[in-house]
């Protein structure tokens, strides 16, 4: 069972799913306030190149399991063409609406 992307608590962390989806860079950019920051497995990538080759380059797609601390934790089956799949947890810092920086590694 998964959670619709449309029915996620909390709206950036609602965009930031939608815009990846998509496949949608100009969205996926529009979500993340200036100077925004992420980690995969415990440490710090730079957003840019790591979105390029993780998300974009290789379609990556969320399917949301399970949300938590009002939308901002999600545990997620994530694909792309180059891992396949594997569950993940993402945790989302939002600030002004914005993702400021997102954390995400194997579950």
């Amino acid at each position: 069972m998964t959670i619709r992307p449309d029915r996620l608590s909390d709206p950036a962390v609602r965009a930031f799913v939608e815009a990846v989806n998509a496949g949608d860079r100009a969205a996926f950019e529009a979500v993340l306030a200036p100077g925004a920051t992420m980690s995969d497995d415990g440490s710090d990538r730079d957003l840019t190149e790591w979105t390029d080759r993780e998300v974009f380059a290789t379609r990556g797609h969320m399917d949301v399991e399970s949300e938590s601390g009002g939308g901002r934790s999600l545990v997620v089956r994530y694909r792309n063409d180059a891992w396949g799949e594997m569950r993940t947890a993402w945790r989302f810092a939002v600030e002004d609406g914005k993702i400021a920086r997102f954390d995400t590694g194997q579950a």
